[in-house]
């Protein structure tokens, strides 16, 4: 760089969008995260306790597809505020499924609360 280059810094540039040269344009399309009701909050604080109990385990399939079912959940709450009923009925199949390992965690019993089960 040359001494007669002007020096340039960006600090923080959250929610921001840049555009450098002749023709370049930029768009910032930003969204707020969605609103979640207290259910959907304890539901997404449960899954991910649940979560952090299951790594504790040895993968096999059945704790794969009970944490890819949870992931699942965790993404779709975070993703609209809820869970909608098709991935509650799943998450409650796979739990029912998965009873025999879950009987080791507190956290699968949260879960299964929050769902009705």
């Amino acid at each position: 760089m040359t001494s007669d280059e002007p020096n340039v810094s960006i600090g923080r540039a959250d929610n921001s969008s840049f555009a450098f040269g002749a023709h370049a344009r930029a768009e910032t399309h930003n969204t707020a995260a969605p609103a979640r009701d207290e259910s959907a909050e304890q539901l997404l604080a449960a899954v991910r306790e649940l979560r952090a109990d299951l790594a504790r385990l040895r993968e096999n399939e059945q704790v794969a597809r009970l944490d890819t079912t949870l992931a699942d959940t965790e993404e779709e709450i975070t993703r609209t505020g809820t869970a909608g009923e098709g991935r509650i009925q799943r998450l409650r199949e796979v739990l029912t499924d998965a009873q025999g390992i879950l009987s080791l965690f507190a956290s699968a019993g949260a879960v299964a609360g929050l769902l009705g089960m």
